[in-house]
């Protein structure tokens, strides 16, 4: 299964390394250069994203949250990564309590982030199939609409 990874950071040098090294681990990855962009391509896709990659602060102290929620109320069962370079417990929190599958920090001594990065995707990718999975069978066993689970 080809999973399709959304990957939003201002930086271009952070959002072309996550795209490499995800398409390196066998992804298809598509980028976005800001928040604004990010949502947009996440509204306008054909099939919503299996996973979504976002920085934290862009052009928004909070734009992390905003993706977020642009992610969580096209498909609920989108896994959210929140990537931040400037951490702090209150956003991790807010993250995490708006659905976020993870909040990872680019600067943690002695961690390669990119590592990190490419386990957590496995994991959340996971999760992912996981829940469309079970959605399916309640499907089939009538227990939840038709054509309610999305395309994975």
């Amino acid at each position: 299964m080809a999973y399709c990874i959304l990957v939003i950071d201002d930086e271009e040098e952070a959002r072309e390394s996550i795209q490499r090294r995800l398409r390196r681990e066998g992804y298809q990855v598509e980028t976005a250069p800001s928040q604004e962009e990010g949502i947009q391509r996440i509204r306008d896709a054909k099939d919503s994203y299996d996973l979504v990659i976002t920085d934290m602060l862009m052009e928004q102290a909070n734009s992390g949250v905003e993706v977020l929620r642009a992610s969580v109320q096209r498909d609920l069962f989108t896994e959210v990564i929140v990537l931040t370079a400037y951490g702090n417990v209150s956003n991790a929190v807010e993250c995490m309590k708006q659905g976020a599958f993870d909040y990872i920090e680019k600067n943690i001594p002695g961690v390669d982030p990119y590592d990190l990065l490419v386990i957590k995707v496995g994991q959340a990718l996971e999760r992912r199939k996981a829940a469309l999975g079970t959605l399916r069978r309640l499907e089939r066993a009538g227990l939840y609409g038709p054509g309610a689970v999305p395309k994975a």
